[in-house]
């Protein structure tokens, strides 16, 4: 072959491998180009999982404070707006979590309109690399049983001091005066009338937190309503009579309903022992019982003195009391209301009440009737000799 036709073949392959190797470079570098960016770390595997069942509030964060993960009340608690954490201070907390890695626990409370509604406990930890995870849970109900816990520790305080200082002041007294009959007497019956009162205290106290301790009726049995109601005012019949106020009773036979019939007649006896307490000489209390759809209706109505309306809302609060100077001369505890809504509670009702100042007062209990009644088995009734006689002189409508 001629040199010079060899040289130029030569020179056009290398001329086209050096056209093929740009070519080459430049598709690279544009497919290089197109390809997507790295996504951002995802969960770790399992974890979705493991969050949809948490009973907590679960928030997670990945690094730009973006919510990839939330649970569903954390939007119903006004947490999570529009896929962002709307609270500053979890905000703050989580990007601290993410640079030191250090799990912190905060108590919020979240404001509804213009007061504060909700009390919050949060935990905030990391979670993987690349994420943090935020676990809130609602403590507002555990804060109010631990202030009401307070409030009746003290009240329990308060309430027990007073007549054990009397008898104590008392007994001085009769020490002192040992020397005078008459004195002396008068004291005994004194010291007998504050005895009473821690007596009746003491087992109210017992009593309520019987009721708060258990969540159902163990053996509900078939009671009948009409037996209950007339044990419940036979207890306070001689008291009645002594001041001439009248006591009715009015219940058909057929009613029946399952639970405790000791219960529901120191209930009954309660409220009944209120208008007592809270009825001028010479008035009527009627007591009654009626069905209405799938509910029994007990009802007390008295003509006495009424409760404002203002207080008809913590009425039925432990200790709380209209008239606590009446409370203390009748020899209130303060508790009776209390015992009467929980013995409601207890067999799964209610208790109300209507009242006007003046005109008196009506409390109904609300009650599931039973269903379908076997009217040939013998119903429950309350024994006379297990009633407590402490279980009548409550509180008034004060309690």
């Amino acid at each position: 072959m001629d040199p010079t036709v060899a040289a130029l073949l030569g020179g056009g392959v290398g001329l086209a491998l050096g056209a093929a190797a740009v070519i080459g470079a430049r598709y690279s570098e544009l497919a290089g180009s197109s390809a997507p960016e790295p996504s951002a770390a995802a969960l770790p595997s399992g974890v979705a999982d493991v969050l949809a069942v948490l009973r907590s509030i679960a928030i997670v964060l990945d690094v730009s404070d973006a919510v990839v993960n939330t649970s569903a009340s954390a939007v119903a608690y006004g947490l999570v707006r529009g896929g962002e954490l709307v609270n500053g201070e979890l905000r703050e907390l989580a990007r601290r979590t993410r640079r030191d890695g250090v799990i912190r626990e905060v108590e919020l409370e979240l404001a509804r309109g213009d007061v504060t509604g909700t009390v919050m406990q949060a935990r905030v930890a990391p979670l993987g690399s690349a994420h943090v995870l935020i676990l809130a849970e609602d403590h507002t109900q555990a804060r109010r049983v631990e202030e009401i816990r307070r409030d009746f520790v003290a009240n329990i305080s308060h309430e027990l001091k007073t007549p054990v200082g009397g008898i104590a002041l008392l007994a001085e007294a009769i020490q002192n005066a040992k020397d005078d009959p008459e004195a002396v007497g008068r004291f005994a019956s004194r010291i007998e009338v504050d005895a009473s009162r821690l007596t009746r205290l003491v087992q109210d106290i017992v009593d309520l937190s019987r009721l708060q301790a258990a969540d159902a009726l163990h053996e509900p049995r078939l009671v009948a309503v009409a037996g209950v109601l007339v044990d419940a005012t036979d207890r306070l019949r001689v008291r009645a009579e002594a001041r001439t106020i009248t006591l009715e009773v009015a219940a058909p036979d057929d009613l029946a309903v399952y639970g405790d019939a000791e219960l529901l007649g120191t209930a009954v006896s309660n409220l009944v022992a209120n208008a007592v307490n809270y009825s001028d000489d010479g008035t009527r209390i009627a007591v009654g019982a009626r069905r209405r759809g799938d509910d029994i209706e007990i009802t007390v109505s008295d003509q006495g003195h009424g409760i404002p309306a203002s207080e008809q809302e913590r009425i039925f609060e432990r200790f709380y009391r209209v008239d606590p100077a009446r409370s203390r001369a009748t020899g209130g505890t303060g508790l009776g209301l209390a015992i009467v809504k929980h013995v409601c509670a207890t067999h799964g009702g209610t208790v109300s009440v209507w009242s006007e100042v003046g005109r008196g007062s009506t409390f109904t209990m609300t009650l599931p009737a039973a269903p379908h009644p076997d009217l040939t088995r013998p119903f429950t009734t309350p024994d006379p000799q297990h009633a407590r006689a402490g279980a009548t002189p409550q509180g008034g409508p004060t309690a």
